[in-house]
């Protein structure tokens, strides 16, 4: 804290302790670009509360203390919740956790008042809306009265049934839950985006925001999004009396939910801190990011009576758990090179224990986040694990800079080949442009071909391939296939065993699925989803290869840039040459099944599809139209046969209406098929 009753402060300082948080909420709830940690942001917070208690003449009506920061997002539809989706007040302290305590059997009149314990997932608050037990809507928080309809996103979701099983179901089903990114896919998703030049999140829960908040579900599905429901807000069955039954009650109808020994039910502050502190010892072992405990009164009827203010409920505080950091120094900071060229700086540190592990090395992730924090060599600094999942550098502790220290500069030249590097207009990344023969881009293309979810040549590891390269044997992708046995002989590591099943491993590797061998190219902005979609859509290799920007942007969850990415890297001479020798060394792509034209009226026809189906998924009914010969676009032309349009159909709709496209509505639709 700050802040204490003793200080003197002045209104202009209280004025200024606003517009900073309020700096803050626009980084985290608009750009999801936090620039403080959440620990560092409560702090102010609460710097605030206790200004505007000893000085309520000053508060004003929009303090942050009492609204939620979370704007609505342009081209969401803005939707009001039928009850109010309000935030928790929180605190990492024990003695807080009491004073909730003594507050909850004061209002209750009953110092034995049950209290429902569990995580604090830290990702998106949503609410989720049943009618009928069919899925009719997912929306944000947003400033707790209103939040964005974000319905298409939420439908991809594959955790969340669209449609409710069990008996029983309540006709009316509003929950409360949280979107996330599981750790390791938030890893991945990162890792791709340095790759390619673009920015990486902070941490998980940024990710989440970012994906739900993409116009394009298809691409928000693909970013593999979880979700846990954990609070009731309205079920017409009248059969759930308590919080500590909710788990069970969202169980029958096969919704995700906690696992049962994250959740408890305690009576006293011992209890509470208890299943607390237990918690906290396995938060790393999650595959998810938690930061505290939930505490709710776990009597459902008494919520009402002991009511909310403007922004939190009443009845229910979390504690959160102190970010485990720990001290250091940077003794250097380096480069590295990746796959497609892009140069990450990395702190060198002092080994340091952090929750459970040894830390020696940060990244930095690019020159701008250096700079933004002023990251030195021989800088003592403070780091955390980002979310519990990748070490970074929180700041800098400036009053230890020794003298004549010197702010760090990114390489002009490439570390490895020493090729003068590039910064790609609208891109954050520095690049080492020399594809051809920067041994650091070869190193890390072999490594991303031959991972499990590519070539799956699992003999081949990190390790050996350095080895490789290092001697002359391999240099590109090619030249896996033309290993030869009196290549290893002789190499150290190399026994008769081992490059047997390497060899073995390599042969193996040539009957590949197709989807897998695009994958494993490495072309930007081509994920693994997307690269199934490619393969689907066109069969071989070679129309993929032969397909012009025209016919890529047709395909449903394939924009502008993915198809920019394609064509160009089909028709660079190095790329098709690669790829001629790979098939000549044997490399035999299966051929994917491809969806057949029929006599059906939608052969040939072009759709798009807008707005939210009531029991159709946008994936379920772009496979009903190319099941039938049709194709899926992404917007709305003169070429356009058709538009399916479901509920809060935007833009699209209306330029349909201009040009005179036939609309289908999803019952239409259905009697096509």
């Amino acid at each position: 804290m700050y802040y204490n009753a003793c200080m003197k402060v002045t209104k202009s300082e209280y004025e200024a302790l606003l517009e900073t948080i309020r700096r803050h909420d626009e980084k985290y709830y608009e750009q999801a670009k936090p620039e403080i940690t959440d620990y560092e942001y409560d702090q102010l917070l609460k710097e605030l509360e206790a200004i505007e208690q000893d000085h309520p003449e000053w508060v004003v009506a929009d303090s942050p203390t009492r609204t939620l920061g979370d704007a609505p997002t342009a081209g969401f539809k803005q939707v009001k919740h039928k009850h109010p989706m309000l935030s928790l007040s929180n605190t990492y302290s024990e003695e807080e956790v009491k004073g909730f305590i003594d507050r909850i059997h004061k209002l209750t009149g009953n110092e034995k008042s049950p209290l429902s314990c569990e995580l604090k997932m830290d990702g998106v608050a949503v609410g989720i809306t049943y009618i009928n037990g069919r899925l009719k809507s997912g929306v944000t928080r947003g400033n707790g009265k209103v939040g964005d309809d974000i319905t298409a996103n939420v439908r991809k979701i594959a955790s969340l049934p669209k449609e409710l099983k069990g008996s029983d179901i309540p006709e009316r089903l509003e929950l409360r839950g949280e979107i996330f990114i599981p750790k390791k896919t938030f890893l991945a998703l990162n890792t791709e985006r340095e790759e390619n030049g673009e920015e990486g999140w902070a941490n998980p829960r940024n990710a989440a925001a970012g994906s739900l908040k993409l116009l394009d579900s298809e691409e928000s599905g693909r970013r593999g999004l979880d979700i846990v429901l954990y609070n009731v807000a309205e079920e017409t069955s009248g059969k759930l009396k308590k919080q500590s039954d909710t788990r069970e009650f969202l169980k029958q109808f096969d919704l995700p939910v906690f696992a049962k020994e994250h959740v408890a039910v305690c009576h006293t502050e011992q209890e509470v801190m208890e299943f607390a502190h237990q918690i906290e010892k396995v938060r790393d072992d999650f595959p998810f990011e938690i930061d505290g405990i939930v505490i709710k009164l776990d009597q459902l009827s008494e919520h009402k009576f002991i009511g909310s203010t403007g922004k939190c409920p009443r009845w229910a505080t979390a504690y959160k758990f102190a970010p485990e950091q720990a001290v250091t120094v940077v003794k250097e900071i380096t480069t590295q090179v990746g796959r497609t060229g892009v140069i990450t700086p990395v702190a060198e540190l002092e080994p340091v224990l952090l929750a459970g592990s040894t830390i020696a090395r940060a990244t930095l992730h690019n020159q701008d986040e250096v700079k933004r924090k002023d990251i030195r060599a021989q800088d003592t600094v403070i780091i955390e694990k980002g979310g519990d999942v990748i070490p970074k550098v929180v700041r800098v502790d400036l009053s230890k800079r020794p003298d004549g220290s010197v702010a760090w500069e990114m390489d002009t030249h490439c570390p490895i080949c020493g090729t003068p590097v590039e910064r790609v207009p609208g891109q954050v990344a520095v690049r080492c442009p020399n594809r051809d023969t920067c041994g650091g881009q070869h190193l890390r293309r072999i490594n991303f071909f031959v991972a499990k979810n590519a070539m799956d040549i699992d003999t081949l590891g990190e390790k050996i391939v350095a080895k490789l390269v290092e001697k002359g044997i391999i240099a590109n992708f090619a030249d896996i296939y033309a290993i030869r046995r009196e290549d290893l002989e002789g190499l150290e590591g190399f026994k008769d065993k081992s490059i047997n099943n390497l060899l073995d491993n390599i042969e193996k590797s040539k009957d590949v699925p197709l989807a897998r061998l695009v994958f494993a190219l490495g072309i930007p902005f081509v994920g693994t989803q997307t690269a199934e979609l490619l393969a689907q859509e066109f069969g071989t290799l070679e129309a993929l290869m032969e397909a012009p920007f025209e016919q890529f942007v047709t395909i449903e969850g394939v924009g502008p840039k993915v198809a920019e990415s394609l064509v160009e890297f089909f028709a660079t001479p190095r790329n098709q040459e690669e790829i001629k020798t790979l098939l000549e060394r044997g490399v035999r792509p299966q051929k994917a099944e491809k969806v057949a034209a029929s006599d059906h009226p939608f052969a040939g026809k072009t759709f798009v599809l807008t707005g939210t189906l009531e029991e159709l998924t946008r994936s379920e009914a772009t496979h009903l139209i190319k099941e039938r010969g049709g194709k899926v676009s992404g917007s709305v032309s003169k070429k356009t046969d058709y538009v399916l349009a479901g509920e809060a159909a935007g833009a699209k709709y209306d330029k349909a209406q201009k040009l005179g496209v036939k609309i289908l509505s999803e019952e239409e639709f259905k009697k096509a098929l």
